[in-house]
């Protein structure tokens, strides 16, 4: 199966969990660009498996090929194809899913659709691993980005009920990317009791997307919030997406909810950020800040209550298998790169327009 996305700059994706590879191919990548390929290696290092005790065992190495579209180094103009292979699959945990349906999985609904004959191992092309092509794609437009000085990045402000309070930086040595060390600390020990109960939990991710040029989106269907919104919930387990102050808009009066502006250093500026940097669908020079909610891995080992589609009757399951007891722990290298995608694209279709 192939799946797109994107307009200007489109990705194809390919592949499936327990496949020969999984692939993206972009389309759109303007040419003469200096490939660094070992900064897309590095953030595809980040989202690995089999990297520390709070993630899935599986073991890949994902070493990134890119096959098409880059020459000597640089962009041709043609579709750029990148893939990784899998190699440390075990479909025999997945045997039997066809029949059970896993509580939280899209088992039902895919057996349903594709009349049975949907790939179960791994779940297939329904497998968190597809975020390797959505973080290979990222990388790659992570290029457009930096010659125009724009940065993005992301890291966790809540697992379960352990929320961050303070932006002092990253852990060195720590898995949580939260810069809150002391709730980082907190949200390891809260990760290990639930693998300890056969339990998972879920997650926050805040995204901030900085040096935005103003006027950069189209009002209604092509906003920045529309672009942005398609391209996190394409990433499976997110749940809920909100741009700068959020749902927390609903308590607000407008005197608390607008951002007023001033000058600073002869610099159109405002106050505050509610907003997260968008107003009527378009970039306002602020920073662009969104959150994610990822729900909790739905494979655990517990007992879950399902049904025997064969005999048609109640039943059991339990899962078994390697699996990530928090996504959102690798999930914030796939919303960082999902979100460099879509803001390259959102470039590339304003400055085409401006030719």
């Amino acid at each position: 199966m192939s799946y797109s996305f994107g307009n200007k700059l489109s990705m194809h994706v390919f592949g499936e969990s327990h496949g020969e590879v999984v692939g993206v191919v972009v389309e759109g990548f303007p040419p003469g660009i200096g490939i660094d390929e070992p900064l897309i290696q590095g953030e595809l290092d980040k989202r690995r498996p089999g990297v520390g005790r709070l993630v899935t065992p599986r073991e890949e190495s994902d070493r990134v090929s890119i096959m098409t579209g880059v020459l000597n180094g640089k962009s041709t103009g043609a579709p750029v194809t990148m893939m990784i292979r899998n190699t440390n699959a075990i479909s025999k945990d997945y045997e039997g899913f066809r029949e059970r349906p896993r509580p939280g999985h899209a088992d039902l609904a895919a057996q349903i659709k594709y009349g049975g004959h949907h790939d179960i191992r791994g779940s297939g092309a329904f497998s968190g691993r597809m975020t390797a092509a959505f973080v290979m794609a990222g990388a790659l437009a992570r290029h457009i980005l930096s010659s125009r000085g724009i940065g993005v990045t992301a890291h966790i402000t809540q697992i379960g009920d352990i929320v961050a309070k303070e932006r002092k930086g990253f852990v060195d040595g720590s898995p949580i990317k939260c810069m809150d060390p002391s709730a980082a600390e907190r949200m390891e020990e809260e990760i290990s009791k639930a693998i300890s109960e056969g339990d998972s939990l879920g997650s926050k991710i805040e995204c901030i997307i900085e040096n935005m040029p103003i006027g950069i989106g189209e009002p209604m269907f092509d906003s920045v919030e529309s672009i942005i919104a398609h391209g996190m919930y394409s990433i499976p387990a997110v749940k809920a997406v909100s741009f700068g102050a959020g749902f927390e808009m609903s308590r607000m009066r407008g005197s608390e909810a607008n951002d007023e502006y001033t000058y600073d250093n002869g610099k159109v500026t405002t106050l505050t950020n509610n907003n997260g940097g968008i107003l009527g669908g378009m970039s306002n020079g602020m920073p662009i800040v969104f959150h994610v909610a990822i729900k909790p891995t739905p494979s655990i080992s517990k007992v879950q209550k399902t049904v025997d589609l064969e005999k048609r009757d109640n039943a059991e399951i339990r899962i078994k298998g390697r699996h990530d007891p928090c996504i959102g722990v690798r999930a914030v290298t796939v919303v960082e790169n999902m979100a460099a995608f879509c803001i390259a694209d959102l470039l590339l279709r304003c400055e085409d327009g401006r030719t």
